[in-house]
């Protein structure tokens, strides 16, 4: 187990004198990956979510930190950073980087209204109007000019060629002048915030932000949000981009590629899970988690095209 994960209350208290937070009357351990450890803590004023960086460097865990402040000051509801006494956005805690974020109120729910999916899409058309800061990483890290990995463990096997013929389809619409922006790229039910007294979504977790194309984020959001078992809900899809273009109306090379983005948005998350859980760190229980995401991008390339367009 990793040490942080083992954190007692005298530790937590410490970490946080210097931030000026000094009466600590509750913490816990929330779920999450294996990148970060994070901790529910209750003051008698506020709560916090304390967050250990197990496997970012200082420089990566300072440009997240940095990105949350850029958006809270460009009025985007997000996350909010609690900087030190010292005005530090990241400190460290045995040599690991920390951040302390304000608790963010409401819940997760894994199947959101069409109201609410209308009111997420008007959000991320915000998110992707907002200037993109200048030390957002230009590539995924799971993206198609990773899909190559998948040689150093996985070659000739039945997904190396599944994802081989997905990047044939997928490159000629790089090629064409997609207007890029500030993204987040992870948009699932887990990384959504509800409030359901004022039926509003707060989108949040900006771990895998970058600069790129904005129609792979709306297609990963397709994905993350609209997907019901292996299939695309069609009617999810059409109200969570109605909301979109409400906001910002797609272009039409957008509209074009938005059926092909969506693939290549479920087809990337897929290697992801299937690099991750079968080669970069093993798991017996969460080998087979990338086939869900597999159907659903089969399950795309069926939809007819006009389905994503409105």
């Amino acid at each position: 187990m990793n040490k942080s994960k083992t954190l007692l209350l005298k530790e937590v208290i410490a970490i946080l004198a210097s931030y000026g937070i000094v009466k600590v009357t509750d913490f816990q351990l929330l779920s999450g990956g294996s990148e970060n450890s994070n901790f529910l803590v209750k003051t008698p004023t506020r709560d916090y979510v304390l967050t250990i960086c197990e496997q970012k460097s200082f420089e990566e865990a300072e440009n997240l930190a940095r990105l949350l402040d850029y958006l809270r000051v460009a009025g985007f509801k997000t996350s909010v950073v609690v900087k030190s006494l010292k005005q530090e956005l990241v400190t460290t805690y045995k040599t690991k980087p920390v951040m302390v974020k304000e608790f963010l109120e409401g819940e997760i729910l894994e199947n959101l209204s069409l109201e609410l999916l209308e009111f997420t899409g008007g959000e991320l058309a915000r998110l992707h109007q907002i200037p993109p800061p200048k030390y957002l990483p230009t590539r995924l890290g799971y993206g198609i000019e990773t899909f190559k990995e998948v040689q150093r463990y996985a070659a000739e096997t039945p997904f190396a060629v599944w994802l081989a013929n997905i990047e044939k389809i997928v490159k000629p619409i790089l090629t064409k002048k997609l207007p890029k922006s500030l993204i987040h790229s992870d948009l699932f039910h887990s990384n959504v915030i509800i409030d359901q007294t004022t039926n509003t979504a707060c989108i949040m977790d900006f771990e895998e932000a970058a600069y790129y194309y904005r129609v792979f984020d709306i297609g990963m959001t397709i994905v993350g949000l609209c997907s019901q078992g292996k299939q695309i809900d069609r009617t999810k899809m059409k109200w969570f981009l109605k909301g979109y273009n409400m906001e910002s109306p797609l272009q039409e090379s957008e509209k074009s590629a938005l059926k092909t983005m969506t693939l290549y948005a479920a087809s990337a998350m897929c290697f992801w899970r299937h690099r991750n859980f079968n080669y970069t760190i093993p798991n017996e229980d969460m080998k087979d988690h990338y086939q869900e995401l597999q159907a659903i991008a089969k399950d795309i390339k069926q939809i007819p095209a006009e389905f994503f367009l409105l």
